[in-house]
């Protein structure tokens, strides 16, 4: 008695000289040098398609309401921005320039000013400013605790 599989076998016996065929043509056009050249251009294409589908599939679809949020969150920082601009700019503009008479005057504060502070502020200013250099000291303890 025949098995299942002798069966089978025997039946398809016959297709396999036109699989044979078919395979050849197949390996022929794929061993074709034109069409391995044409095969990466044209090829490269779907696979980004495939990627970013892919990607889209993956990374937002399963998170879109994450995603939604998101864009509207930045959507209100945005308008957020925007409606805070510093609107003096936008003023300080449109103002013409200082009068000559406005100038003078500002000129005369500043020498009055001057001679409220006196020469001394200006030089212990500049002391507090200076800064000690800081330079490290070896440290006696570490290489006491090396030594024992």
């Amino acid at each position: 008695m025949k098995t299942p599989r002798e069966i089978l076998l025997n039946r398809h016996q016959a297709a396999a000289p036109k699989l044979d065929a078919i395979r050849r043509e197949v390996v022929k056009e794929l061993n074709n040098k034109d069409a391995k050249t044409q095969s990466f251009p044209a090829g490269f294409v779907p696979l980004c398609l495939c990627c970013l589908n892919k990607l889209w599939l993956e990374l937002v679809w399963p998170c879109r309401q994450t995603w939604t949020a998101l864009a509207a969150v930045w959507i209100a920082i945005f308008i957020f921005n925007v409606s805070q601009r510093d609107k003096s700019e936008l003023a300080m503009r449109k103002l013409p320039p200082p009068s000559p008479e406005a100038v003078i005057a500002w000129q005369q504060q500043e020498r009055l000013l001057a001679e409220l502070i006196g020469p001394s502020g200006s030089s212990e200013t500049g002391d507090a400013d200076r800064q000690k250099i800081f330079s490290p000291k070896p440290r006696t303890e570490r290489m006491e605790f090396l030594a024992v």
